[in-house]
């Protein structure tokens, strides 16, 4: 799916809710979904980032979308139940969700994983995503054909020294994927989950600062199978993981 083609269509009148959509990843795949027809709704912590992202989309003439300024890391479930239903009132229901928004934290050894880091990590890569995607079902049921990606990373399925929480907090996410796709494989929600692979964005640059950004994948490089499991042509892909970049 890394070389899918897209019609210029393909995300006509769909309503999708992007996470972590003020820069990087999160940022293409909100303005690749606009371009292809959606109507955004651009969650994220920073206002000014997700305004910049907002005048991009308009500017090229695209559906306004809608901000939702977030912060996972201090957000209940009760905040996630108030958006949902906003959510619904506004638009009637929510075609697609993107859970782009994760934190690395520092990599060590698992003996020196401090406590409220590892915290912090979980809320934001796992607690958040898994409230707000509960929040959420009731709208993405509203949907003729609705679309769930998670974000994974190749340490989400095979455990890599030093990586010991950022990699605990993708295999939960590969978990949580896998059991939602089984509970919901007869109804009209997906759920997928994406590995970017080494990707030019802030997050990589904290993890191998040595490294040459410029020899890595661009967002935009990667957005082909960002568009797949969004649109309907991947409808009956349920449960799957797939890697923007295979080795």
């Amino acid at each position: 799916m890394n070389d899918y083609k897209a019609p210029s269509k393909l995300l006509k009148d769909k309503v999708i809710l992007v996470t972590g959509a003020g820069d990087g990843i999160g940022a293409q795949a909100a303005k690749t979904y606009a371009a292809h027809g959606a109507t955004c709704i651009l969650l994220g912590r920073t206002v000014s980032k997700l305004e910049a992202v907002y005048d991009d989309i308009v500017n090229a003439g695209h559906a306004e979308p809608a901000i939702v300024p977030l912060d996972i890391k201090g957000a209940t479930p009760n905040h996630y139940q108030q958006m949902a239903q906003t959510i619904i009132d506004q638009f009637g229901r929510l075609d697609g969700l993107l859970h782009n928004a994760s934190i690395l934290g520092h990599l060590s050894a698992f003996k020196d994983i401090d406590p409220q880091e590892w915290q912090d990590v979980m809320q934001i890569n796992l607690n958040g995503m898994v409230y707000m995607t509960q929040a959420l079902i009731p709208a993405l049921l509203k949907a003729e054909n609705a679309s769930v990606v998670f974000t994974t990373s190749s340490v989400g399925r095979k455990g890599r020294a030093f990586w010991g929480t950022y990699a605990v907090s993708k295999f939960a996410t590969e978990g949580v994927m896998q059991t939602l796709a089984d509970e919901y494989k007869t109804k009209n929600v997906r759920f997928n989950c994406i590995n970017p692979g080494g990707t030019r964005t802030n997050m990589r640059a904290q993890a191998f600062p040595a490294e040459d950004p410029n020899a890595l994948k661009t967002p935009e490089d990667i957005m082909p199978t960002y568009l797949y499991l969004m649109g309907d042509e991947s409808a009956e892909v349920n449960g799957e993981s797939l890697d923007c970049q295979p080795k």
